[in-house]
């Protein structure tokens, strides 16, 4: 019988199989292999996972632990792993000592929530973590491909070291270009794939500059790398851009230059680093040939430009874009967090805010929300379904940050604003993010749904109603108490909002099938509004001094009260004016009104077709074109020619409309009213009083009438 592994070996398993997708040509053929540390080489370290290549040699430790998101202590591990680092590093140059390896450390673990001094420890020590999220990017980078997706790893590892042995002088011309230098050059693919780099929307880059590339596509790559196998070529130059210090890139100028022209012929001398390169656009077109027999034989036409910062990178990724496959709003999202950070506009600083909260929630491990949130084009999934839209609007809906007009004054103040991006997001982020971890350990049953099985708090709808909520009580807390957020603590903060959110745990975990029905298919605008003012009701029933502005408006308008009597009012009010208003075209054209010019054509041909259907699904030959007229084709029929002035005006204008602009179609808006409000369903849908008050003064309006021409 095969013994099962043990979860920490089926981890090192995983990393084991992503450095050999890598493309490491050596790696440890078991859990016991052991590397000397010493002179004496009987003094060994065991080594979960060995990968090397001709260039470079890895070595990574391997923890793991079923239980999420633990908390770690690695601190005696982490010393001892350096202690030794020294002389296995001696031992390895020993061995090899034409090499010149590269030698890096890395720490793999999974579940785990490195705290702050393992962090620490490592950064100090030099060993890199790889937790799950890196690991992922790595294994899906090697799945699209293959082992050219080494060059992507040995440029977050060694940045800006020295590549030996590379060949780094190329024939260029110097140019300029909206007012920015560039060089156009032609560099076989294995080079620029050494050098280049590629800032892919991930989780890995999250503390880098901003990242913006899709990740590549395995279905597109193949097809590329097929084209150029079979000699194809792409005319088109990749775009890049070189990161260099003034000692790391030189031009020298060739001997004979053309007269009368400002670009210039010389030898450009490439940064010999790792990671010195960006790739902007043409990523396909360059990995396309990594596993091409044309990599170093073939030469590609490359447009580069020099030190870019960040945003103007970003901003040339997009413009080149959105003029061919479309940026998705959800990328655009992504990429704004980064590129309106420092905008010269109040407006787009503060869009940039509530982005970048709601980017952070969705890669914190300390979020309740981590992997939770469409971060980029991150596929979705049942559990990782909340669009960092839903996050944006809800925090602009709210108080929490200040409004700005266009000119940059200020609308109103925020709560947690202290007047610039950094400091505001160091106050709101963290209340954030203890108010839904919060709600997420008190509700978990609810929370770890996502959308599957009905679930209805950590989807779209329901997280934008909980940041809804959070700031309905700070709301109260200020106005009421006069807490001021910006001058609490966050702990205390948090302490008196729980006190209003008691109410709504309560609420979540007993849920009747009927509640869950309503929250689960609130739809659209409307549907978010909903699901917050049932939060809102719901605290309000417990916590009697939280009574939100619109609160009391907003229930008048849906406990359907108003509903039993506006259907009554509406059926009186169709009977009243199809009575009438047929009377009234028979008085001006007879009693063939219906097929006269009093009737326009589209009116009469969709009335004939209704009543010959309803003929003929109902057995009957008596249904005629005038008893399938709505109320809406009566407005047609008035608006049509000259009928409202020469039949309808003095009747069926209003008296508070007299005096109104927009004519005839807008002195009949009434009748479009009432005919919108007959198509309700209102088993659903909860008449408002202002449409309750609009019918009861049609009908008290239009029954003198009906009197007086009868």
């Amino acid at each position: 019988m095969k013994k099962e592994k043990s979860f920490d070996e089926l981890f090192e398993n995983e990393v084991w199989l992503t450095f050999c997708n890598l493309g490491f040509q050596q790696m440890n053929k078991d859990r016991f292999f052991k590397m000397p540390y010493s002179s004496d080489h009987t003094l060994t370290q065991q080594i979960d996972v060995f990968a090397a290549d001709d260039e470079t040699a890895l070595f990574i430790e391997c923890k793991a632990t079923e239980t999420e998101n633990k908390k770690s202590n690695f601190k005696e591990t982490i010393e001892a792993m350096n202690g030794k680092i020294k002389g296995i590093r001696n031992e390895l140059n020993k061995a090899f000592p034409e090499k010149k390896l590269k030698l890096k450390f890395i720490f793999a673990t999974k579940n785990y929530n490195l705290s702050e001094q393992d962090r620490e420890r490592l950064k100090s020590f030099r060993i890199e973590h790889f937790d799950e999220d890196t690991l992922e990017y790595y294994t899906e980078l090697a799945r699209h491909l293959g082992p050219a997706s080494r060059y992507q790893l040995l440029g977050n590892l060694f940045e800006n070291q020295k590549i030996e042995e590379i060949e780094n002088v190329i024939p260029a011309i110097r140019g300029s270009m909206g007012g920015y230098t560039y060089y156009s050059f032609s560099i076989e693919p294995e080079k620029l794939l050494k050098l280049g780099h590629v800032l892919h929307r991930s989780n890995i880059y999250k503390d880098t500059m901003p990242s913006y590339q899709r990740l590549i596509k395995k279905a597109r790559l193949t097809k590329v790398q097929e084209f150029v196998n079979q000699g194809g070529f792409f005319p088109n130059s990749v775009v890049i851009n070189i990161e260099a210090g003034k000692d790391d890139l030189t031009f020298n100028l060739a001997a004979n230059q053309p007269k009368n022209s400002i670009s210039k012929l010389g030898y450009l001398h490439l940064p010999r680093k790792y990671k010195s390169i960006y790739i902007i656009d043409g990523q396909h077109r360059l990995y396309g040939y990594s596993d091409s027999q044309y990599k170093d034989t073939n030469t590609i036409p490359v447009v580069a430009f020099l030190n870019l910062k960040q945003e103007q990178q970003v901003k040339l990724f997009m413009e080149i874009n959105e003029n061919q496959k479309a940026v998705s709003k959800n990328l655009r999202n992504t990429l704004d967090s980064d590129l309106l950070w420092d905008s010269t506009s109040y407006l787009e600083q503060r869009k940039a805010l509530s982005l970048r909260i709601a980017q952070s929630l969705g890669e914190d491990r300390d979020s309740a929300l981590y992997n939770r949130i469409i971060i980029g084009e991150s596929s979705k999934t049942s559990v990782c379904c909340i669009k960092i839209d839903t996050i944006k609007l809800a925090i602009e809906h709210g108080n929490f940050i200040t409004k700005f007009e266009k000119n940059n004054d200020i609308k109103n103040h925020g709560s947690f604003d202290k007047g610039a991006n950094d400091s505001t997001l160091a106050t709101l982020y963290p209340f954030l993010l203890q108010s839904f971890e919060y709600i997420s350990q008190n509700a978990k049953f609810e929370w770890d749904k996502g959308e599957n099985n009905s679930g209805i708090l950590s989807i779209n709808v329901g997280i934008y109603s909980l940041i809804r909520i959070f700031d309905d009580i700070i709301e109260h807390l200020r106005l009421q108490k006069n807490i001021q957020p910006i001058s609490v603590k966050t702990e205390d903060l948090v302490t008196d909002v729980i006190y209003y959110l008691e109410p709504l745990v309560d609420y979540f975990n007993n849920l009747s099938d009927t509640e869950r029905i309503e929250l689960r298919t609130s739809y659209g605008g409307g549907g978010k509004i909903k699901y917050w003012r049932r939060l809102q009701k719901t605290i309000s029933e417990s916590r009697p001094d939280f009574n939100p502005k619109g609160l009391d408006a907003f229930l008048e308008n849906n406990l359907k009260k108003f509903n039993q009597e506006s259907r009554q009012i509406i059926n009186n009010l169709e009977t009243i004016l199809k009575s009438e208003i047929t009377n009234l075209l028979q008085t001006a054209y007879g009693n063939d009104w219906f097929i006269n010019e009093a009737v326009p054509k589209k009116v009469y041909d969709m009335a004939i077709k209704n009543a010959s259907d309803k003929n003929y699904l109902e057995k009957r030959t008596d249904i005629t074109g005038v008893d399938c007229l709505t109320l809406s084709n009566y407005r047609d029929i008035m608006l049509n020619k000259s009928n409202w002035r020469d039949i309808f005006e003095k009747k069926y204008t209003r008296p508070e409309d007299s005096r109104i602009s927009g004519g005839k179609k807008a002195k009949t808006e009434w009748l479009q009213k009432v005919y919108e409000l007959q198509k309700k369903n209102f088993d659903e849908y909860s008449v408002t009083k202002d449409e309750f008050n609009l019918l009861n003064s049609l009908q008290q309006w239009l029954s003198p009438i009906h009197s007086s021409i009868k």
